[in-house]
């Protein structure tokens, strides 16, 4: 009995020292909990801080990123159109400047090639006037040989039929003869009268087909020494003008078809032939009027293509002007 009652009594011992210690680890446990907590504390600190480098980071320093992108792509658009509309105009104001020079190789001919070609229109008419006259004249002439033969036919038959009135029976057959002979007497007599008209219309033929020759020898005179004058002045600028033909035709291979179109167009319409031009003091370069500051700015831009409001000529500004060099292209 007295061994259970010790036995018990180091159990309850060692249950109470083991207790003892279970409460120094749990009192520990919890002062690392609070360490833990304290250190919770910190990370959350830290974690304060962090949330504040993504909020640095955030929305407004997307925003000022993306939008000069965004700018510059927009930049690169608009200059890419510029680039393009002045590639245009570039190439307008190079096949204006070959036009030009082709224009003053034209007019140092001057009015020499409109009288050659009115001269050979003239001859040209003449001639065929001459040659209608002669036909109408060999009508005539014909129309009068077939009348003489008919009156030749008709008296002949006038003195058939007198023969036959000398062998009639009755008055009836008499009659009838003499109603022949009358008859046949008259178209010689219709013959005559137009034979005679003929005659005057183959006289009046034959005078004016000599007037139009007189005049048909000195125009082709005229028309010869003209010529002269002509091919002279075009063998000293055939190569030259040839040249420039072959370069105009080249540079408007580099321009759109819509745009070499309204080029013509505006050309044909001209009168000095200018379809682009240049701002030069503050005016259009084709029928000077002035043009409004703006209007200016809006040309100096390359945003499109500004044409003048008074004459619809095509306008550029000094800086594409002053790119094409008149020298190099002739």
């Amino acid at each position: 009995m007295a061994k259970t009652k010790s036995s018990k009594k180091t159990t309850t011992a060692k249950k109470t020292t083991t207790a003892k210690k279970a409460g120094t680890t749990k009192k520990a446990g919890t002062t690392k909990k609070a360490g833990t907590t304290k250190k919770a504390g910190t990370t959350k600190k830290a974690g304060t801080t962090k949330k504040a480098g993504t909020k640095v980071k955030a929305k407004p320093v997307s925003e000022k990123t993306i939008k000069p992108a965004v700018a510059a792509k927009d930049e690169s658009a608009q200059d890419s159109v510029e680039s393009i509309i002045q590639r245009k105009l570039l190439a307008l104001y190079t096949l204006q400047q070959i036009d030009t020079q082709i224009d003053k190789i034209r007019i140092i001919r001057g009015e020499l090639p409109l009288e050659v070609q009115d001269l050979e229109d003239e001859t040209e008419g003449l001639e065929t006037r001459i040659n209608k006259y002669k036909q109408e004249t060999d009508d005539l002439n014909q129309q009068i040989s077939n009348l003489k033969n008919s009156i030749v036919d008709s008296q002949e038959l006038i003195k058939k039929y007198e023969a036959q009135q000398m062998n009639v029976r009755n008055n009836r057959e008499y009659d009838s003869l003499s109603k022949e002979i009358e008859y046949q007497t008259l178209e010689i007599q219709l013959n005559e009268k137009k034979i005679k008209e003929f005659e005057a219309a183959v006289q009046q033929h034959e005078s004016i087909v000599a007037d139009s020759q007189g005049k048909y020898e000195e125009l082709k005179s005229d028309l010869e020494v003209k010529k002269k004058e002509l091919d002279n002045i075009i063998a000293d600028t055939k190569k030259e003008e040839e040249l420039l033909l072959k370069k105009s035709e080249e540079q408007q291979r580099f321009i759109e078809e819509r745009l070499l179109n309204a080029y013509k167009r505006i050309r044909s319409n001209a009168k000095n032939g200018l379809a682009v031009v240049s701002v030069e003091r503050d005016a259009c370069g084709g029928c000077f009027n002035k043009i409004p500051p703006q209007r200016q700015l809006d040309i100096q831009m390359y945003k499109k293509i500004i044409v003048c409001e008074y004459c619809g000529r095509i306008l550029v500004d000094d800086e594409v002007a002053s790119t094409v060099d008149v020298e190099e292209i002739v």
